[in-house]
């Protein structure tokens, strides 16, 4: 290489690396929390609110724009629980609720025991320093038997981390990882810098090849209209080990940005996104809108449409090749819960339609549909309705075809604040017909939310979630039912290293 390449090269790499760190030191505004790996006596769910502003509640009675337990909260982290068939375990995190005067986000991991039907006491990895349940953690299990925990931010103020579990299977200690990526491109030599700042983040390992991470960055400075906002722009990134990472890749960039959700199935990983519209009236972020999918077949090595053509990434545009449905020229907003795969490996898509972001009757009604890819061409189904924009739920397309929702359809002692009572729905038709098998929640005080699908949901740990009151700050339980629809809380009281869930629904 001629010496001025070299010195290109050189001043790129330096470039480069300062860059990087002085993003580390920009997510590193506060101080990185301390890895504690404590015995927590009880399961306790994080409280959080959302209004208009952060310090600003509705001017209503609905309070907020959401509100209430949100320990498996949101839609677009996964997974909260994996099922490790070597140990019959379902290993699970979630958002822990601090006893402070000033309440705080912990960190907790717990698990279910299949052979015994216990659960074992929940270990504190570490506390966020926040209230914010937007940094609740996301778990996974790599091929060796580690539980890894990956600690999500909220934007760029707070770090992000990760930590291994120091015992395959076992959550009695974890240790924190020093996560690198490369940051450059195919034409600048890469150069590692810390790997601690990620938002919305899905998990998914493939054995054999590592994590595929599905995530959130945020970019300001590159809205036409708005330029101190920040573009929530989605991307992947992958890894064989879990510590060493490879350059962020982006997804979308289309306007203000996008929210996604993700599932695995096979080698395959689909995303589902919606969009952001940036407009001169400041439209922003509440009105999130269109339904997009794309999916990878070889480990983020290319991307494709659900009917297996070539994707370009990063898409830029809103009419594109991964559009399921414009809901932009319909007015309606968009919220997605989220994605299964059919026995044939075609993408399912749960998702919540509504006339704004505004809580009570008058944006409703709150539509939920599943849209799916026959194979030919993508159908949308109706389901049913509920009274939230953000009433999540989660889609099971099972083995023998069965396809079940499980999600707070039902009106909650709260109406029209997040969650209420949970349902389950069946269709034996591929989403085509629906009907509401069961109540798994009644008569409850507070309502239910974000009832998650562990990766490898197994019949006795079939859905996990936590209630809250919609209103005002309240104690949240966490519970988690059978596919049967048996329902338990977990303890909010344990004293041994395992517990009996208390059984209040069968």
């Amino acid at each position: 290489m001629a010496p001025l390449n070299w010195f290109v090269a050189d001043f790129m790499r330096l470039f480069l690396l300062l860059s990087g760190l002085l993003l580390s030191v920009a997510s590193a505004a506060q101080p990185v929390p301390v890895t504690l790996n404590q015995p927590d006596d009880g399961y306790r769910g994080i409280w959080y609110f959302i209004g208009p502003g952060r310090d600003r509640p509705l001017k209503t009675e609905y309070a907020y724009k959401y509100s209430g337990g949100l320990a498996t909260y949101p839609a677009n982290h996964h997974p909260f629980a994996v099922y490790a068939p070597a140990v019959q375990k379902t290993f699970f995190c979630y958002g822990g609720a601090s006893k402070k005067l000033k309440m705080s986000l912990l960190h907790e991991v717990g698990y279910f025991d299949h052979r015994t039907g216990l659960v074992s006491r929940p270990t504190i990895v570490l506390d966020k320093g926040t209230d914010d349940a937007h940094d609740n953690p996301v778990l996974n299990i790599d091929r060796q038997g580690y539980i890894w925990l990956f600690s999500t931010s909220h934007g760029t103020d707070r770090p992000s981390l990760t930590h291994r579990s120091r015992v395959p299977y076992d959550i009695t200690a974890f240790d924190r990882i020093a996560a690198t990526r490369q940051s450059g491109d195919s034409t600048v030599p890469p150069v590692a810098v810390p790997f601690d700042n990620f938002s919305y983040l899905q998990s998914h390992y493939l054995p054999g090849q590592g994590f595929l991470h599905l995530m959130t960055h945020y970019d300001r400075g590159v809205l036409k209209y708005g330029a101190n906002k920040a573009r929530r722009t989605i991307g992947y990134i992958s890894s064989p080990d879990g510590v060493h990472w490879s350059a962020l890749r982006d997804i979308a960039a289309i306007e203000e940005g996008h929210y996604q959700t993700s599932n695995q199935q096979g080698a395959t990983v689909g995303t589902a996104f919606n969009m952001h519209p940036n407009t001169e009236k400041g439209a922003g972020l509440d009105y999130r809108t269109n339904l997009y999918y794309i999916e990878t077949p070889d480990f983020g090595q290319s991307w494709q449409t659900a009917d297996g053509k070539p994707i370009d990434l990063p898409l830029r545009d809103t009419q594109n090749k991964a559009l399921v449905k414009d809901y932009r020229s319909l007015g309606l907003n968009v919220y997605i819960s989220d994605v299964a795969h059919d026995r044939r490996g075609n993408p399912a898509i749960l998702y919540i339609t509504s006339d704004g972001p505004d809580p009570g009757p008058a944006n409703g009604p709150y539509t939920w549909h599943v849209a799916h890819w026959t194979g030919k061409t993508w159908v949308i189904h109706t389901v049913t309705t509920s009274d939230h924009n953000y009433d999540a739920g989660s889609l099971y397309c099972e083995a023998d075809g069965t396809w079940r929702i499980i999600g707070p359809t039902g009106t909650g002692p709260q109406a029209y604040n997040t969650g209420g009572e949970l349902s389950v729905w069946i269709s034996r038709d591929a989403g085509q017909h629906w009907q509401q098998q069961s109540a798994l929640t009644k008569n409850s005080p507070r309502n239910h939310s974000y009832p998650r699908r562990p990766v490898n949901a197994q019949a006795g740990f079939y859905a996990f979630w936590a209630d809250g009151h919609g209103r005002q700050p309240s104690a949240s339980s966490l519970y988690f039912s059978t596919r049967a629809g048996d329902v338990f809380r977990l303890p909010g009281v344990v004293r041994e290293s395992v517990a009996k869930p208390e059984r209040v629904r069968k």
